[in-house]
């Protein structure tokens, strides 16, 4: 493989993922393409976006989840208060972008979207290289990603943006860097202690990122 290609939190915005596609100029055959999770929710385009993803992990992408892509899984599992959490998260967007007629989730979900909540729980919490480890929100401090409860690699937030030391590099997503830098920039931020924070916020107005490594060469796209 030439480039490792890391892109996270796409939220629907299938324009700025198939913009950035191009824009790097992803090759299956050669790249290695992993995505960070969290497809849906907020953006106009959630359906089509994991197509989109679907289509890529037969194409050879590593396709890790996001939480809210596990909270979709859960609302359509019929989670009690599962439904009102993902509504109050984004949720409905996505339920639009199946049917723009639903006006509340009263109805059986898991019906509206029953292949692509299979392939959600395809999905895998994290993918580790001998230099790297991609996930979705980060890791637990001192603890292996293997032997970590999955609720945090999709939800940690603080405890690992500052108490991370370990060998390996992380690549994650979840927190949007304009939040880890307190200021107005969605570049991909590098941390002093081996984390790199790569949500740039697109679906609040900011951009879309990929980290491209060895080189950590990034390529971002924003809407117009």
């Amino acid at each position: 493989m030439k480039r490792l290609l890391a892109i996270s939190d796409i939220h629907g915005e299938l324009e700025l993922f198939n913009e950035l596609l191009e824009k790097i100029e992803y090759d299956a055959a050669v790249d290695q393409l992993v995505l960070l999770g969290d497809y849906v929710d907020r953006g106009p385009n959630s359906k089509e976006v994991l197509d989109r993803v679907m289509e890529l992990k037969k194409q050879g992408a590593i396709v890790l989840r996001g939480n809210h892509d596990q909270m979709m899984l859960e609302a359509a599992a019929e989670k009690p208060g599962a439904k009102e959490n993902w509504v109050r998260n984004g949720g409905l967007a996505t339920l639009h972008s199946y049917d723009p007629s639903i006006k509340n989730t009263t109805l059986s979900v898991s019906e509206i979207f029953g292949e692509h909540v299979e392939f959600i729980k395809t999905m895998d919490y994290y993918y580790e290289t001998g230099d790297y480890i991609f996930v979705h929100a980060g890791v637990q401090p001192g603890v292996p990603p293997h032997e970590t409860d999955p609720y945090l690699l999709l939800w940690i937030r603080q405890e690992f943006h500052q108490g991370y030391s370990g060998n390996k590099t992380v690549i994650f997503g979840h927190t949007p860097t304009f939040v880890l830098r307190g200021s107005e920039n969605y570049d991909v931020y590098f941390g002093d202690n081996r984390i790199i924070g790569i949500d740039g916020g697109a679906v609040y107005g900011g951009q879309l990122n990929c980290l491209e490594l060895p080189s950590r060469k990034v390529y971002s796209v924003k809407k117009s």
